[in-house]
């Protein structure tokens, strides 16, 4: 059978086209860099997808572009028991693959090939990642191996391996099959009369057929009655699958001589592969026809591919949006819980009223604000316990809210996350981002000093002026402070209705008493670069605390721009050939 018969002669592939091979390569890192660690819908097969296509891009296209030269590898490859093993020492003649009676039976691959083309086979140009056994079989050898085999029983210009078994029970071993099968100029398919009809191998060879691998298939223990039946069956399933050209060899039941088949059960098979080796360029119409079918793969592969990529690049980017969201809800709650009057209740005002009182006071207030110095001095310097108790009680209310907020935001985000994909898998790796971090209790506690540090700095700085100064030195530094921050906890721009009714009038008498020292529009100033000032910081604070969840998704590392780096790999492979 001729060979131009069964795979035609192919055009348009230059062995000079360095561009194509660099863009190949820009491909094979692309899909190397495109990770798939989140838990989505069909990522499973999108892994295993992207694994296929980085074998096949190492393994087979980049070597072969490198050396279109170099000999045809015929991977021998089918059913458990279908016989490949017997059927690769009966073509050389000799037992080089040791068939087995335990299944699964060949564990590790045995590559055959002619003493001349050696250095083709015992480096890394192919099949890189299986490391070179030479000399005895041994029964420990894995599939993390190749068996190198040299013999003049062989063609010059063609190697032959011996594949595991695609339907292997050891995963392992289907796994290095497929692998092999991808990295084939030429598939020899060998199944039996009784599997042939099989769905496993119809997978592999429909696969084949659509990335344009050269198949032959060999049909083997068959029944010599059943040849006129079976053989047409197995020609019309081959023509449904796109592979009509695939030449098919049979091999009826018959007794082993030696081990081996007799010879003229395998001589149309040997004499096709003898005139294959022999014939330069129909080993280049084999090369060129897989090789130009992998690289017509690659547009739907990568495609499919940067699809996933896409789909993990959103689902980072919802788990990072709703930490975000949580948080700068926290900050506005915070916001609002400054300046609605939730710090004035309590204890705050239980402190205020130890210095102002109630009842007839208040209703002193604006006409008798001298009244008010006087007590307002020995409460900032005769009794400092007063003065102390209620900047405890607004430090310990601020440090509260905030840190009420924070845990809310950890709680909010962990909740949501665990009903969005790839936010399970998170949680259960670092538990802890369900909680505020272990340290944030005294982080808080030092932003409130740090933020009552800048209070005191701002009304030194306020009080800078000869007559201010006195006036500061009448009440206090400490005592117009711990005021300041009340008053920063109820007033927006100046006294509001609402306001006044907050916690008994308290924002009036402390604006009041600040009023007497600065003037209102100071102290409406005051205020306001108080509260920005905490709200900077409690911005940075939280940031922190958020970015706890933006370090666990980073280190998924889903790149964001990896499927439009995959697309721009494909198109530049496109562009070069």
């Amino acid at each position: 059978m001729a060979v131009a018969a069964a795979f035609g002669t192919s055009a348009g592939l230059s062995q000079s086209d360095s561009a194509l091979l660099d863009a190949v390569r820009d491909v094979r890192v692309a899909v190397a860099d495109a990770r798939l660690p989140l838990e989505l819908p069909a990522v499973v097969a999108a892994r295993s997808a992207r694994t296929r296509l980085l074998d096949q891009l190492g393994d087979y296209v980049i070597p072969r572009l490198e050396a279109l030269d170099a000999p045809l590898l015929a991977v021998v490859g089918g059913s458990t028991g279908s016989g490949k093993s017997t059927l690769v020492n009966s073509l050389v003649g000799l037992e080089v693959s040791s068939p087995g009676v335990l299944r699964p039976t060949t564990r590790s691959p045995v590559l055959v090939h002619h003493p001349s083309d050696e250095p083709w086979f015992s480096g890394q140009r192919v099949l890189p990642g299986l490391s070179r056994v030479t000399g005895a079989h041994a029964d420990s050898e894995g599939p993390g191996s190749l068996r190198l085999v040299s013999t003049d029983a062989v063609w010059p210009g063609l190697a032959l391996v011996d594949a595991p078994d695609i339907d292997s029970v050891v995963a392992a071993n289907r796994e290095l099959a497929a692998q092999l099968l991808a990295a084939a100029d030429l598939w020899l398919f060998v199944t039996t009369a009784a599997r042939y009809a099989d769905a496993v191998p119809w997978d592999l060879l429909r696969e084949a057929a659509e990335r344009g691998t050269s198949v032959a298939v060999v049909l083997d223990r068959v029944p010599a009655e059943a040849v006129a039946e079976i053989r047409p069956h197995l020609a019309s399933m081959l023509r449904e699958q796109g592979l009509a050209q695939a030449p098919v060899f049979t091999v009826t039941e018959t007794a082993l001589r030696e081990g081996l088949l007799p010879r003229d059960e395998v001589a149309p098979l040997q004499t096709w592969l003898g005139t294959l080796a022999g014939d330069a360029t129909a080993r280049a119409d084999v090369v060129r026809h897989t090789l130009r079918g992998a690289l017509d793969s690659l547009d739907s592969r990568v495609a499919a591919l940067a699809t996933s990529s896409a789909e993990q690049a959103g689902a980072v980017d919802t788990l990072v949006a709703v930490a975000h969201e949580a948080y700068g809800d926290a900050h506005q709650q915070v916001r609002a819980g400054m300046v609605d009057g939730t710090l004035l209740r309590g204890e705050v005002l239980a402190r205020w009223q130890e210095f102002v009182g109630t009842g007839e006071f208040f209703r002193q207030v604006e006409s008798t604000v001298s009244r008010l110095r006087d007590r307002f001095t020995a409460f900032v310097k005769g009794e400092p316990a007063m003065a102390e108790n209620l900047g405890e009680a607004l430090q310990n209310g601020v440090e509260a809210l905030i840190a009420n907020r924070a845990e809310l935001a950890a709680s909010t985000t962990a909740r949501q996350w665990r009903t969005l994909p790839g936010g399970r898998q998170l949680l259960v790796t670092d538990p802890g981002l369900s909680r505020s971090s272990g340290n944030g209790d005294e982080r808080i506690a030092r932003l409130v000093r740090d933020w009552q540090g800048d209070i005191l700095a701002m009304v030194r700085h306020e009080g800078k002026d000869r007559r201010s100064t006195a006036r500061i030195m009448a009440y206090g530094v400490n005592g117009l402070g711990v005021v300041l921050m009340l008053v920063t906890f109820a007033s927006t721009a100046g006294i509001t209705g609402a306001e006044v009714g907050i916690a008994g009038g308290t924002a009036v008498v402390g604006q009041k008493l600040l009023e007497a020292v600065f003037g209102d529009q100071a102290v409406r100033e005051l205020a306001r670069q108080a509260r920005e000032r905490l709200l900077d910081r409690v911005s940075e604070l939280y940031e922190v605390e958020r970015l706890r969840f933006d370090d666990a998704v980073a280190s998924l590392g889903v790149d964001p721009d990896q499927s439009r780096h995959l697309s721009a790999a494909a198109e530049a492979v496109r562009r070069s050939r």
